[in-house]
């Protein structure tokens, strides 16, 4: 449990259900619909800090780092971010981060359950680069969600240039810096903003932040928000076969992406190549709407099903304020929009908007079909 978790309890924080990743921050604050809606229309702020921080530093870092994750990340300027990813062997995903490059370091946050193993894993593989690992617990992360989060004394107080885009970074005054993230929810206008203080001042941050406007709000705002944006997230919508490409992951910093397509090896890019170029993936990530009124409601990892026979698994399950009971799902590919899904007892619904558009013309079967004359 949080130092701010137990500070808000005064002020109606309850935490996350036990033995969840999110046990240890505020999941609400008595009022969830009312913090989404809050997320939506002005501006939430929302406590992260059980995230994990890493600090790399070294004139190599960068060059170094390309090498060993999917992402281009050697020509990343000052001030910029991106999202990444380290995979095994076969291509699976087995972490997912944000980094972003700042002062002659780059920083590192991600799930707080891998940030241990990803540092172990990192720091393994320096050999002879100039880099130096760090875990950083002595930096926290709050994220400000909505349409106000740059504009009145929220702005005024976080002084983030108006041309800043998503994954631009900066300092902030007293430490720490703030960094712009991709939209949560179907609108652009609904900004993330993340920001990395210094754990020491986290409560100090959240007291300024709430007296500017900042409406608090708990993980199940980020996450209801989230699910309709189709983000996912680590070890709750992917699993140990997940690949990039079930879970919208491809692309660069610019497509809001975490896998570039052409940049150097590094390990498991073959999957990811064979792939995009002559295969598909076994699985697609699908938005579920599920039925209200039944007496269970399904949880992450239970087997999707289709008259009894299992077509996929569920990730994020949670309650939107407007659209009722909602999931992230890992379901076989080709599966129609219009079947009747069965999860734990209670039916469940395709959002066919939700479905990915799979008419891309591969390069390497386009070649092979010339070559035999196709």
């Amino acid at each position: 449990m949080t130092d701010l978790l137990e500070s808000l309890r005064p002020s109606g924080a309850v935490g996350g259900l036990e033995n969840t990743p999110d046990e240890s921050v505020a999941w609400h604050f008595g009022d969830p619909f009312g913090e989404q809606r809050a997320a939506t229309t002005s501006a939430a702020v929302v406590d992260r800090s059980h995230r994990g921080v890493i600090a790399l530093t070294g004139d190599e870092r960068l060059s170094w780092l390309n090498t060993i994750s999917s992402q281009f990340v050697t020509d990343l300027a000052d001030g910029h971010s991106a999202e990444n990813l380290s995979l095994d062997g076969n291509g699976r995903v087995e972490d997912h981060f944000v980094l972003t490059e700042l002062d002659k370091t780059t920083w590192i946050d991600t799930e707080g359950s891998r940030a241990e193993p990803l540092a172990a894993f990192l720091q393994k593989m320096v050999f002879w680069a100039k880099v130096e690992v760090a875990a950083r617990p002595d930096l926290s992360v709050l994220t400000l969600i909505g349409p106000a989060t740059r504009t009145g004394a929220i702005a005024h107080l976080l002084q983030i240039p108006n041309e800043a885009t998503v994954y631009d970074a900066g300092k902030l005054p007293d430490g720490g810096f703030w960094r712009v993230m991709p939209a949560l929810g179907e609108h652009a206008s609904i900004e993330t903003i993340d920001l990395i203080v210094p754990t020491d001042q986290l409560i100090e941050w959240w007291s300024s932040l709430t007296a500017v406007g900042a409406r608090p709000a708990g993980m199940w705002t980020y996450e209801a928000l989230r699910v309709p944006s189709l983000r996912p997230r680590l070890g709750i919508d992917s699993d140990e076969r997940t690949i990039p490409h079930e879970v919208n992951w491809i692309g660069t910093p610019d497509e809001l992406g975490a896998v570039h397509l052409n940049k150097g090896c590094y390990r498991g890019q073959e999957t990811v190549a064979r792939v995009h170029n002559l295969g598909k993936p076994p699985r697609q990530m699908v938005l579920l709407h599920l039925d209200g009124s039944a007496e269970h409601r399904p949880a992450t990892g239970d087997p999707v099903t289709v008259g009894g026979r299992a077509v996929g698994r569920v990730g994020t399950v949670v309650d939107h304020f407007e659209y009722g009971p909602i999931a992230l799902a890992l379901i076989k590919r080709g599966i129609p929009s219009d079947t009747q899904l069965d999860i734990s007892g209670a039916s469940a619904a395709i959002d066919p908007s939700s479905v990915p558009a799979d008419d891309r013309v591969q390069a390497g079967r386009a070649a092979i079909d010339k070559l035999k004359g196709r």
